[in-house]
């Protein structure tokens, strides 16, 4: 059974009968608004480029960012499905990143999924955004948080996990920030760590 987020709300990824999860998916997906002058309907959505980032923290600093530059991470914790520059038309995530919690060095206590407009269009541009937490073993779908409202911003701060002495937990953030790049989301990423 999903779980629609709200932001601020956090959820324990212990399955029901409290077993850990042992891979989680993060995923996201978008379409490009649809224009609303009469020349731009013609035209037809713009293209949308958005990245979906996972920063891998000790504390407060950043330890490894998995993105569609770096899709895997050094010990092969965390690994990003690839770059897709112009979401989606159909059912679906057009970028996912995966969590295998097992393989998370000790020192990594939270990792921060981010997205950020690599073109610097705004989220007034882009309709029917999400991002989603899958049990990647069963393809169940735990969490869903609407990246809705629009907006000037070229970012949201999506969502963490973060490592409790009884397991992992979700919380949905949903920050909207300004940058093109995960570097340009670091000062706003640190007031949620």
């Amino acid at each position: 059974m999903s779980v629609n987020l709200a932001k601020g709300q956090t959820i324990s990824l212990a399955k029901s009968d409290a077993t850990p999860l042992i891979r989680v998916r993060m995923g996201l997906g978008w379409q490009a608004a649809q224009r609303k002058r009469f020349l731009g309907k013609l035209i037809g959505p713009k293209e949308i480029d958005l990245d979906a980032s996972a920063l891998l923290y000790s504390g407060r600093e950043v330890l490894e960012v998995v993105y569609f530059n770096y899709l895997d991470s050094a010990y092969g914790a965390v690994s990003h499905s690839g770059d897709n520059r112009t979401g989606g038309d159909g059912p679906g995530d057009d970028e996912a990143i995966t969590v295998d919690f097992t393989r998370v060095p000790p020192e990594v206590d939270q990792i921060v999924f981010t997205v950020n407009s690599f073109t610097g269009a705004t989220f007034d541009e882009v309709g029917h955004a999400y991002c989603r937490l899958v049990d990647d073993t069963t393809g169940g779908e735990l969490a869903r948080y609407t990246l809705s409202g629009g907006g000037s911003h070229t970012a949201q701060i999506m969502a963490k996990v973060v490592r409790l002495p009884e397991g992992w937990q979700l919380a949905a953030i949903g920050e909207p920030a300004a940058g093109e790049t995960f570097q340009a989301l670091l000062p706003a990423i640190d007031r949620y760590l």
